[in-house]
């Protein structure tokens, strides 16, 4: 298997499902030259103008776009610069994307791919670091993924462009460059399952994008302490594979969630609570959340580091857990 960055994995994904499918269109800024950071490259080249289209700095403008183009038929797939800038869409991606197809009883459907990306890395600030997936799992109708490995780059986001609902792309910058085995196969998971990255059998780290390859590196530090740890990549937030974490924490009797986003109201507070409603008579410790502190992203390269939880972070985590369950 060939060694390659994350970012050709999603231009590959996007490139393989333009040839398979003609109603596969890419709308957004800039995307003709690759956008970015280059996840459309050369694909205008390949497929033409009409297929890969530049449009409007207006993030409204342009999910509107995409919105009406899956009503009569096409599958979109929106670029969306910086996660952040999902803000500007709300109204169409939340009030009408995810919404059309409950409103009209099943006679509309909106295949529309959404990609963001986003990530505590590079100093980019308050308004460009964001992660926002904790709003968007809010909202009714819309799926949204987090691939953290190679392979689901591509896996995940060419089964978001062949789902007939809208599904939210989350991307993390600082994997970009990051490279591995396309391990991609047509054995490859659903979009709806989680991946036991690693088993273990004294505590459970349920992780998610960036933060998944940090619970592993965490792992191994651990395992010379005598810490067996078990590590679980959500993969997908929306529909949330709860069975997968609940079975492990079920085994290990402690459970640690790790993600970028600011602790408060973020994903990990949703996935503790739902372990507590169904596995709370097996759990040996306090569930313990590591995430972002509840303030903006800031920009000074010291300050950033300091900001975006770490494998020492989630090292200290797991101790906690399992000291508390020693006691």
């Amino acid at each position: 298997m060939k060694p390659m960055r994350y970012i050709d994995a999603i231009l590959q994904g996007l490139q393989e499902e333009m040839a398979r499918d003609s109603s596969v269109h890419i709308f957004g800024e800039d995307v003709s030259l690759g956008g970015p950071f280059g996840a459309t490259k050369g694909l205008s080249d390949e497929f033409g103008a009409e297929r890969v289209r530049n449009t409007p700095i207006s993030e409204s403008a342009v999910l509107g776009l995409a919105v009406g183009a899956a009503l009569v038929g096409l599958r979109p797939v929106v670029e969306v610069m910086f996660f952040d800038f999902i803000t500007l869409a709300m109204d169409q991606l939340v009030n009408h994307a995810a919404k059309l197809h409950y409103m009209s009883n099943g006679q509309l459907r909106v295949p529309l791919t959404v990609r963001v990306q986003g990530g505590v890395r590079g100093g980019y600030g308050a308004h460009h670091s964001q992660s926002l997936e904790a709003w968007l799992m809010h909202v009714p109708g819309l799926k949204v993924v987090m691939p953290a490995t190679i392979a689901d780059a591509k896996d995940l986001l060419q089964d978001a462009i062949r789902d007939d609902g809208p599904v939210l792309c989350i991307e993390h910058r600082g994997l970009y460059w990051s490279r591995g085995e396309d391990e991609s196969t047509n054995a490859r998971l659903s979009m709806s399952q989680a991946a036991i990255r690693r088993h273990g059998e004294t505590v459970s780290i349920v992780s998610m994008s960036r933060m998944v390859k940090d619970a592993l590196e965490a792992a191994k530090v651990l395992q010379h302490e005598g810490i067996d740890v078990e590590v679980i990549d959500v993969r997908t937030l929306v529909p949330l594979d709860i069975d997968t974490i609940v079975n492990s924490v079920k085994r290990t009797r402690r459970l640690v969630v790790a993600h970028e986003a600011v602790i408060s109201g973020g994903a990990g507070a949703e996935i503790a609570a739902l372990v507590q409603e169904s596995a709370y008579g097996y759990l040996d410790a306090p569930i313990v959340r590591v995430a972002a502190p509840f303030s903006p992203v800031p920009t000074s390269p010291v300050l950033e580091k300091g900001f975006a939880p770490s494998v020492d972070h989630v090292v200290d985590a797991v101790r906690d857990v399992v000291r508390f369950s020693s006691s």
